[in-house]
């Protein structure tokens, strides 16, 4: 359970995790972490699954990010290993130490 911070916001008492949500979206957020603190390789699908989000919804904010500069595909036969570019690697810190912090 997430430690609780009584946050003022419009009168409302947010948790940790609601308030960190007014900031960023979701699930854009953790693609960037998890593709950070991936282990091994990961692929738009494994993404997906570890972020509880659709394939098509991931592929069409990983492209958006590749775009910005943030990721890398990777071409391995069929299928694309991502990558996280140096900025993309700075961006993740960033987020992931907001969310600590929140």
């Amino acid at each position: 359970m997430d430690i609780l911070f009584i946050v003022l916001f419009g009168g409302l008492i947010m948790q940790n995790k609601d308030i960190f949500n007014v900031f960023f979206r979701v699930k854009p957020a953790m693609m960037l972490v998890e593709l950070k603190n991936a282990k091994n390789e990961i692929y738009a699908s494994s993404l997906a699954k570890n972020i509880d989000c659709t394939y098509s919804h991931v592929v069409k904010i990983l492209q958006e990010m590749q775009k910005a500069g943030l990721i890398n595909f990777d071409k391995q036969g069929r299928l694309k290993l991502l990558t996280l570019t140096k900025k993309g690697t700075e961006v993740a810190d960033h987020i992931e130490r907001i969310k600590n912090l929140l």
